[in-house]
C-alpha cells in the first residue's frame, strides 16, 4: 500500500513539475507501481494475504468470545 501511495505522489509531482521529481525519468516515477504489483503477486502466491485474513478473523472471534464471557460475568480466571 505504501508503494502505491508513493507512486501516486511521485506521479503527481512529476505531472505538476514540482521539485527535483520534474527532472526524473518517467521510469523512476512509475517504478513504485511495479514494486506494488510484485508485492501483491508474491503475497498471493505465498498465501501471506490469506494467512493475515485468517489471523484477523481469529482475533475478532477471540475478542467476541471474551466480550460475551465478560457480559455473563465469566471473565478470565484469576490466580489464587
Amino acid at each position: 500500500m505504501y508503494a502505491l501511495l508513493l507512486g501516486v505522489l511521485l506521479m503527481l509531482l512529476k505531472y505538476l513539475e514540482i521539485g527535483p521529481v520534474a527532472s526524473w525519468s518517467w521510469w523512476w516515477v512509475l517504478s513504485p507501481f511495479a514494486v506494488a504489483a510484485v508485492w501483491w503477486a508474491w503475497a498471493d502466491a505465498t498465501g501471506y494475504t490469506k494467512r493475515k485474513a485468517m489471523e484477523q478473523m481469529e482475533q475478532r472471534k477471540r475478542d467476541r468470545i471474551n466480550k460475551q464471557k465478560d457480559a455473563l460475568g465469566m471473565g478470565p480466571r484469576r490466580s489464587r
